[in-house]
């Protein structure tokens, strides 16, 4: 580690750590926060502004975990936290009907493409399980398709892994899920065109749903091939199944309208989260009127929530989008772009083989030679020269995700000298790891 980046102090931190790991399992309350991945404890934080956290013992940190995605305006907006505020005066839950829940389903169909009616739940993985549960309802079906190396929140039925070779059914990738629970799953190639038409033709009259990140952001940031997007669009429509897109990360963040808006290809259901809460726990499947109208009490499909559309959590929402302009995702996709050329020419002085991956407001940095196209390439990625890196950032004062398998989310809230800054500790960390 070259001169002036001593790892940060973090006596408070392992303090709580220590205390956490009496009452928490594993010292967290979700596991990449741990950042074993990192060979290091986690760090405790006290509080956060704009681009920028303080942790426990007082270290301040540029962020581009920004909360995994939500905090697309930066930490503690003005406008975010005294509709929160304003909010929580009037009353914190009601378990009843309120204005600001149709006001933000209002927003949503205005904003997303193939959204006509929208229901509010409290986390992605909530989300999920109802669109999922909702095809199946619509179609009368069991199977489902998904892609090796996306996340769509712990639902038993998506902690499926893919074997080796062609398509495969899903065997449990988690204790506690249940072989019969992963059965109906069908894992196949991210950008494998031959592997997801095999499954297709396999499943055929018995598939429900196929269900895909349009940007994937859970394996790092994996951009679809061109037409590959259409081609689930197309296999869908034949068979009769339905498209879930899950935009719980893309949503409000790449494009007002999400990955739909910019790719032009349509979801028959839209799972949305992270940026619509403004912060606050928050999702929803949006879609089309007639498969929505399946839910109850519309319809006979349950699905219920003591906390949905919370209205804390619907003001911050409504607060957050109020702000994201069409201008607002230029400047976003500004600094983005202008942070990722940055990363590229770094490594590149630094003789660091890398490659950069960007969407407005997502990147993330493999350490590969080659071209990362879907999860098998992004686990051939170095990821102990990924770690050395993270170490190298933090002790020069920058906060990034503590996996290589988790995009960056840089914010409105990062400024220029920060971004500066960033590039100068990146140029150091590469040239320290290149000897690794």
């Amino acid at each position: 580690m070259s001169a002036g980046a001593a790892p940060p102090n973090d006596a408070r931190s392992a303090q709580l750590y220590k205390r956490a790991l009496e009452v928490l399992p594993g010292g967290v309350n979700s596991p990449v926060r741990a950042m074993r991945a990192m060979g290091r404890d986690p760090l405790f934080i006290k509080e956060a502004s704009g681009a920028e956290m303080t942790d426990a013992d007082g270290n301040v940190f540029i962020d581009y975990v920004c909360s995994w995605g939500p905090q697309v305006l930066g930490h503690a907006h003005p406008q975010v936290v005294e509709a929160v505020i304003e909010a929580a005066r009037r009353g914190t839950s009601y378990g009843a009907p309120t204005e600001a829940e149709i006001q933000l389903a209002e927003l949503v169909v205005e904003r997303v493409p193939s959204a006509e009616m929208v229901r509010l739940v409290s986390s992605g993985t909530e989300a999920a399980m109802t669109a999922l549960r909702l095809a199946r309802s619509a179609t009368g079906r069991e199977r489902v398709i998904k892609f090796a190396g996306a996340y769509h929140g712990h639902v038993d039925g998506l902690l499926a892994d893919a074997g080796s070779g062609l398509a495969t059914q899903g065997i449990p990738a988690s204790p506690g899920v249940t072989a019969a629970q992963a059965a109906a799953t069908t894992v196949v190639g991210w950008n494998d065109r031959e592997q997801f038409d095999a499954a297709a033709e396999e499943c055929g009259n018995d598939l429900a749903a196929v269900i895909a990140e349009p940007i994937p952001a859970n394996m790092g940031l994996v951009p679809p091939d061109p037409g590959f997007l259409e081609l689930l669009r197309e296999r869908c429509d034949q068979l009769g199944a339905l498209l879930i897109l899950d935009e719980v990360i893309t949503g409000f963040r790449v494009a007002s309208g999400g990955a739909q808006e910019l790719t032009g290809v349509g979801a028959d259901l839209t799972m949305l989260g992270k940026v619509l809460g403004g912060g606050l726990p928050l999702a929803a499947v949006a879609g089309r009127r007639t498969v929505m109208e399946l839910l109850a009490p519309a319809g006979k499909t349950y699905q219920a929530g003591t906390l949905s559309g919370n209205p804390l959590a619907t003001a911050a929402g409504i607060a957050t989008l109020e702000q994201l302009t069409p201008d607002a995702y230029l400047r976003l996709a500004s600094t983005t772009e202008r942070l990722a050329d940055g990363l590229r020419q770094q490594a590149r002085s630094a003789g660091v083989a890398v490659q950069v991956r960007s969407a407005c407001g997502l990147l993330t940095v493999f350490f590969s030679n080659e071209p990362v196209r879907n999860y098998d390439d992004a686990r051939s990625a170095d990821a102990q020269r990924y770690a050395c890196f993270f170490t190298e950032m933090l002790a020069r004062g920058v906060y990034l995700p503590p996996s290589p398998f988790e995009a960056w989310f840089p914010s409105l809230a990062h400024t220029d000298r920060q971004i500066d800054r960033t590039l100068e500790a990146a140029g150091e960390a590469f040239a320290s790891c290149a000897r690794i």
